[in-house]
């Protein structure tokens, strides 16, 4: 279990509250697939992402982004429990889509990159920790079910 500190808690609940799901999940999704470009292959449903042009301006990259954003949320709300939070998704991603999870983590770097960007002077390097300790956790999670 992971112990939070009350600064942590309120670092993690204060960068959530500035989200803006419907931006940063589908920039930070973009990002994945323009500078990862092997990451594509575990989104051949969405159509073309043969170009930048072509993944910003994709429907089905932007709701993605919203959906694991949406997710990410449920883990603010349960920081003691993380664990059990993100079990299925966990078993969904490693047993059905077979996802590598490094790309969790990849996918947690873009999220920060892009927020950082959004937050500017507000992502302290106090706050950017606690937000890249809620993320190492959530990423820890996410990669539980993996053998």
């Amino acid at each position: 279990m992971v112990e939070w500190t009350e600064a942590e808690r309120r670092a993690i609940e204060s960068v959530w509250e500035k989200i803006d799901v419907n931006v940063i999940g589908p920039q930070a999704l973009e990002s994945v697939l323009i500078v990862y470009p092997w990451t594509q292959r575990y989104f051949g449903v969405f159509g073309n992402l043969s170009s930048v042009s072509a993944i910003t301006g994709n429907p089905k990259v932007a709701a993605h982004g919203k959906t694991v954003l949406k997710a990410l949320g449920s883990g603010v709300k349960n920081l003691d429990d993380i664990k059990s939070t993100y079990a299925k998704l966990s078993e969904l991603h490693s047993e059905k889509l077979n996802v590598d999870p490094d790309n969790f983590r990849l996918l947690a770097d873009c999220i920060t990159i892009v927020i950082s960007t959004k937050l500017a002077a507000a992502f302290s390097p106090d706050v950017q920790a606690a937000w890249q300790k809620f993320l190492d956790v959530v990423v820890s999670a996410l990669s539980r079910e993996y053998h």
